[in-house]
């Protein structure tokens, strides 16, 4: 907080000074220390901005962690490096004010990032792919190819235009192909409920300031911001069998969010997207074989992408819902899957790190530029099947008097079970997908995701009705095609081509309209040579039917 004052670039040396010549060479160490919260106000009583945390965010009667780091005291929950010199090379990075809480009206307060590194290397190479990520912003590679825009009239929600949305269409036809593939069902819900779905869910106390919400006769509804519980609306709104299961529902449903204006950033930030979202009803015994099914799922589509990726399993945290046996036989059960996917020791463990309702698996992608994402999820999920009371047909066997359970576990009635639900994206948004993607192929968009891919480049007026018939053929099977018929140069129809980041571009002279020809450039500007017309299309189909 510096009141009235604020931070601009000429002070990032004198930070920097500071932290490399003074703190960096004292070696300070971090030092923990455990507080009650009484403790903790005392000592930052000087300070409304931690008081108020410490007021809203620590109970009272109980502890909180501070860090000590030379003359720094300060709120942290950690872990640090042991000491200060570690840091062998740091950087302050940008700059930028926002307001107390993200409040209007709140003090306004200023934010300073910088990054270390223990290695002055490493710092090198992240700043070469810092200067190559500000080339590849997706905000600017998006202006430039013509794929989107936004307007003050509806912030937070994206204009898809006529390149950018064949893209965009080609991602969900990507996923919904390989729906088909691996036995899932799409299904259609609305985009406005009730506000009772929510609150039955659970999902009101944690969205509801994140939900456009408005009046219908007298009652709140809101704007869907994700679809599980509509798709436990449809489970439950039928007798289901052991035998039906797993069942797979897949939605592109429109969502919207309420973000906060200052908080909307190109596509990584909406108010409007769509997710590959999907959840499987199954039992039990069935968790290892459908969690392994959608890893090799998840592998398949970041293999295509040219991204790799690391599985991290998040297990049952200190305040979980629902039978601890549950819970350690859900976990085995993903351990297993990730150990016959990944190879036992090529997958790490947070302890306490899942969501209250269920364990997760944390898919952390990284892009070209080595830097991590995480779009893709599976997250197990034992309350929403409560909270809607769902179950099924459990498979028993009557022998003595007795019921004999073969599966699951029975929490619903007699001779009924509760499915086990399981939450994944591929894509997760499909906006933040095609920013990550915009920027992880720096606008070179491969041929089966390409908006533009075949330019027809007549060196003469004469072959303009011969390159418009092979672009009539390249449309009837589906290729984005343009034959350039202006009147602007040869040289300069290929460099226009080139730039805009066509994948082919085939110039068509009078040999090749004689020959039934095309002369095939690349984008870049590689020359292939002459090739029939039936062979280059049967060459451009086997390449987007191989996803290249």
């Amino acid at each position: 907080y510096l009141g009235g004052g604020s931070v601009s670039e000429e002070d990032y040396k004198v930070l920097e000074k500071e932290v490399t010549s003074a703190i960096v060479k004292k070696k300070q160490k971090f030092e923990r220390l455990v507080v009650t919260k009484e403790e903790a106000m005392k000592m930052f009583q000087y300070n409304p901005f931690k008081m108020e945390i410490l007021r809203t965010k620590v109970a009272d009667n109980t502890r909180t962690t501070v860090y000590r780091c030379g003359d720094l005291i300060d709120l942290c929950r950690g872990p640090h490096v042991r000491h200060t010199g570690m840091i062998k090379s740091f950087s302050c990075t940008n700059h930028s004010a926002t307001q107390w809480l993200a409040k209007d009206g709140n003090d306004q307060l200023q934010r300073v990032y910088g990054v270390s590194f223990p290695d002055k290397k490493m710092m090198t190479i992240w700043k070469e792919n810092r200067e190559k990520a500000k080339a590849r912003d997706h905000r600017v590679i998006g202006v430039k190819q013509g794929l989107f825009m936004f307007h003050e009239l509806s912030p937070g929600s994206c204009f898809f235009l006529p390149p950018g949305a064949r893209i965009y269409n080609k991602l969900i036809e990507f996923i919904k192909e390989e729906y088909w593939k691996r036995g899932y069902d799409e299904v259609v819900t609305p985009n406005v409920f009730n506000l009772d779905l929510w609150r039955k869910s659970g999902h009101y106390q944690h969205y509801k300031d994140g939900m456009f919400i408005f009046d219908v006769e007298g009652q709140e509804w809101g704007m869907k911001p994700m679809n599980c519980p509509g798709h436990c609306l449809i489970f439950g709104s039928t007798t289901r069998s052991w035998r039906d299961l797993p069942m797979r529902f897949a939605d592109f449903g429109v969502l919207h969010r309420n973000e906060l204006s200052g908080a909307l950033t190109g596509l990584t930030r909406v108010r409007r997207f769509q997710q590959d979202d999907a959840h499987i009803y199954c039992r039990q015994d069935q968790i290892e074989e459908e969690v392994l099914g959608a890893l090799e799922f998840m592998k398949y589509v970041y293999d295509i992408f040219g991204m790799s990726y690391k599985l991290e399993l998040s297990t049952r945290p200190a305040k979980a819902l629902g039978e601890i046996d549950v819970w350690n036989k859900a976990e085995a059960a993903l351990a297993s899957a990730m150990d016959k996917f990944a190879g036992k020791g090529n997958w790490r463990e947070n302890p306490g790190d899942g969501a209250f309702y269920g364990p997760k698996i944390d898919i952390k992608v990284s892009d070209s530029m080595d830097r991590i994402h995480q779009c893709a999820t599976i997250q197990l999920d034992f309350q929403l099947p409560i909270r809607f009371d769902l179950k099924y047909k459990s498979n028993v066997s009557v022998k003595e008097g007795e019921v004999k359970k073969e599966r699951g576990t029975n929490d619903a009635k007699e001779g009924f079970e509760r499915p086990v639900m399981v939450h994944r994206a591929m894509l997760g948004s499909v906006e933040r997908m095609f920013a990550v993607l915009t920027e992880h192929y720096g606008g070179k968009w491969p041929l089966w995701l390409s908006p533009r891919q075949v330019m027809l480049v007549p060196v003469h007026s004469d072959q303009f009705e011969y390159g418009e018939s092979i672009r009539a053929q390249l449309h009837d099977l589906k290729f984005f095609a343009e034959c350039d018929t202006s009147k602007s140069t040869f040289q300069k129809k290929v460099r226009n081509a080139q730039v805009d980041q066509w994948n082919y571009q085939l110039v068509i002279g009078k040999a090749e309209m004689t020959n039934g020809t095309v002369n095939i450039r690349t984008r870049a500007n590689e020359q292939k040579g002459e090739m029939k017309v039936e062979e280059f299309l049967a060459m451009l189909q086997r390449e987007r039917d191989e996803h290249k």
